[in-house]
């Protein structure tokens, strides 16, 4: 899925110029990258709420119209009130097409349900980690990572080793020769 993000250059900065911004419905906003320096900006709040809501908008490329100009960026923070439903700032970065990023991509578990500790020995897998970080080219970042549940028994530990990684994408970990635990099956042995 594709996004497209309206944005303006903020003249005023500081707390009460934020104030004001998120009163009329904007949010304040910074787009930063390699060779460029920071630029204040500010987004429709309504447009970036329902797109946060969404898990793909965190590893997706998002065309950032500012002065008339597109650029490629992606999401790298943001910071939401304590308890309103409001975003209060949210970081952008630019991307090369050419240069990989490291990202956090989100793990999904599959075929659980089919598996043998699930089914007969009435288990369940839980996650030790819910993303991954990996390394790829901006064009390869999935939406999400699979990690394939169907042949587990009661008292596995499945590692990122486990995880299908897409071509052109690497773990940071497991380029560090780190196999971390990414999630363990629970169960009765019989």
């Amino acid at each position: 899925m594709s996004y497209e993000i309206q944005a303006t250059v903020r003249e005023e900065q500081g707390t009460g110029a934020s104030r004001r911004l998120r009163r009329e419905g904007q949010i304040p906003a910074i787009l930063y990258g390699e060779g460029q320096d920071p630029v204040a900006i500010a987004v429709d709040h309504k447009t970036v709420y329902y797109a946060l809501e969404k898990e793909s908008f965190h590893t997706a490329l998002i065309k950032l119209s500012l002065n008339g100009a597109t650029q490629d960026v992606i999401v790298r923070d943001f910071q939401m009130h304590p308890f309103r439903q409001q975003v209060q700032h949210i970081d952008f970065q630019t991307v090369k097409a050419d240069q990989p990023l490291r990202i956090r991509v989100p793990l999904h578990v599959v075929n659980a349900e089919n598996s043998h500790a699930v089914k007969l020995q009435g288990g369940r897998v839980s996650l030790l980690n819910t993303s991954v970080e990996v390394l790829a080219l901006p064009a390869n970042i999935p939406a999400f990572l699979e990690l394939d549940c169907s042949s587990v028994v009661a008292g596995d530990i499945l590692h990122l080793s486990d995880v299908k990684l897409p071509e052109g994408v690497t773990s940071v970990s497991l380029k560090r020769n780190e196999n971390l635990a990414v999630a363990t099956v629970t169960g009765k042995k019989r």
